[in-house]
Parts: C-alpha cells; structure tokens; sequence
C-alpha cells in the first residue's frame, strides 16, 4: 500500500482519515503528544516534528507517495515559512511525494464586491493571512515546476461543523451590518471538505490544479447568523451600519466581514467529482435542526 503523509492532523484531515485509510498507508507528522495518540487510535502512524523546527523534519524524506497538506501559516508576516521548510525537507529524499493536495483559502480573491469568482479570478489578497496562503500557493507552484509532482490546491471558505459553528457571536451579541450594506460569504462543512481531500487524492492527476472547494450557495453574512440564530433558538444579531460594526469590532474580525464575493464551486463538482453531502447550509440545519422550525426561506 502506498504511503501518504499528513502535515497538520488537525479536525478536517482527522474526519478524512477513515477514508484515507481505506487507499494509503499514512504516517501524520505530531507536535503534541495528545495529538500523536489521536492519530494512532484512528489507524493512522505518528511521527514526532515541528513545522516550526527544520531539523525535526528531515526524517520525512523520502517517506511517501503523496501529501495531504492541512497545517496553518503563522498568525503573522506576509510568507508561510513552515510549508516552505516542509518543501525544503522533503525534495532532499530520494524519492519526491508525487501528489500534494494543500488547504488554502479563498481569502486569496479579496474583496470582489459581491461579484463572483472562479478559478480564472486574479488573486488579490488584502489581509496577511490571506497573502501567507497565496506565498504557498506559489512554492506549491515552484515545487510542479522544479520537480513534476502534482499539485492539488483546494480553497475553502468558511469552515463549519456540528461542533464548530461561530455561536460564541450570538450569545456575545456581536453586531453584524444593515441588511442592504451587507458582505457575501460562502462556507463548507468540514466533512465536505474532508471528503474534497480524499476524492483529489484518489485521483491519479497531473499538473498543477486549483478548486474552490466550497458549498454551492453563496450566503449574505447576516442571513448565515439569521439561519443559525433561529436553528439554535439564539437571539439574532443586532444589525448596525458598517462602519458602526468596524468600531466594534477587532481588526481579525473586521477583515473576515468587511469581504464580500461569491464563490463558483462548479469545478469542484464537474472536474474533481465532488459529490457535497452539504450543499447548502441550509442541507446541514435541516439535517441536524429539524424541530427548530428553520426552514430554506
């Protein structure tokens, strides 16, 4: 059975694992210990390192057939030093991982005021953290030059869960804006996204490729918050013009709402053969929701 290696076990590569483990042998590079004993009670091989020490990172070499990339940049800077390293570690084996399949953003379009965007969009990041995943994405671009292996880029929005919806907002009352000043947003549940890895890895591919790896229905931001509100039987979030909100808010947050597009997943579902269990959210609250009286309206 082939090898892959998982950088960045983290909840999105763990819901991947027992599909994964039907297809590859893999071996997840841990930090933590509790982490270690996570990935070996899925099935998976632990090996100790740090993305964040280069040294710890060389027995990687020539350990697998492809890699399943899900770890964050730093929270800082315009670079993301740890993929880089990973790279550097990596291309010294013997034997090169042929396919890479790596979690972006689609922070990495900025704004796009509402309108929509594909594949074919000019990146234009504005926040540092989107500019760290567009500096991957260009040594992921280097790597297929230089070497021939794959590259599988998958950018995903908003990521959300049973156990990871942004609710801490409601209950703090967190202001969003006026109905007609409002931002588009897009989202993916984590298992869609878990299942996004799986099928490109799965794929014998070529090249150097890239699929928003979205839901199918943009949202506004406020009908989003409106929709949980009512699942969750939260009060709705007061509605505020946006600069009054910009005062309010941090700067992290204010980066995430003041952005406004709408996503095309169309080559996630037609290229890579996506079938979404979510498709929308509002699949995922009638699914898990169902007495809450939420409905698609």
């Amino acid at each position: 059975m082939r090898t892959l290696l998982l950088i960045g076990p983290g909840d999105v590569a763990r819901r991947a694992l027992p599909q994964l483990l039907l297809q590859w042998q893999v071996v997840a590079l841990c930090r933590r210990p509790e982490t270690a004993k996570a990935v070996r009670a899925a099935g998976a091989e632990a090996v100790e390192g740090d993305l964040d020490s280069p040294e710890t990172l060389a027995p990687l070499a020539g350990l697998a057939e492809a890699v399943l990339y899900t770890a964050p940049p730093p929270a800082f800077g315009t670079t993301d030093p740890r993929l880089r390293k990973c790279l550097s570690a990596l291309t010294k084996g013997k034997r090169i991982p042929q396919h890479w399949v790596y979690i972006s953003t689609t922070g990495v379009y900025g704004d796009a005021g509402g309108a929509w965007v594909d594949e074919n969009t000019p990146v234009r990041p504005h926040s540092g953290r989107a500019q760290r995943r567009v500096d991957a994405e260009m040594a992921l671009a280097t790597l297929h030059r230089d070497t021939g292996s794959a590259v599988t880029v998958l950018r995903a929005p908003g990521i959300y869960a049973e156990d990871r919806l942004p609710l801490e907002r409601l209950t703090n009352g967190t202001p969003l804006f006026l109905a007609e000043e409002d931002s588009w947003s897009n989202h993916i549940h984590a298992d869609d996204l878990a299942l996004s890895c799986s099928v490109a890895l799965a794929q014998t591919r070529a090249g150097f490729e890239l699929f928003n790896a979205c839901d199918s229905a943009p949202l506004k931001m406020g009908e989003w918050f409106d929709k949980l509100a009512d699942a969750t039987g939260l009060a709705r979030a007061p509605r505020l013009p946006r600069q009054t909100v910009q005062a309010q808010v941090s700067p992290m947050l204010w980066s995430f709402l003041a952005e406004s597009r709408r996503v095309s997943n169309q080559r996630l579902r037609d290229v890579l053969g996506v079938q979404l269990r979510y498709p929308t959210v509002d699949d995922f609250l009638n699914h898990h929701f169902p007495s809450s009286g939420h409905s698609a309206g």
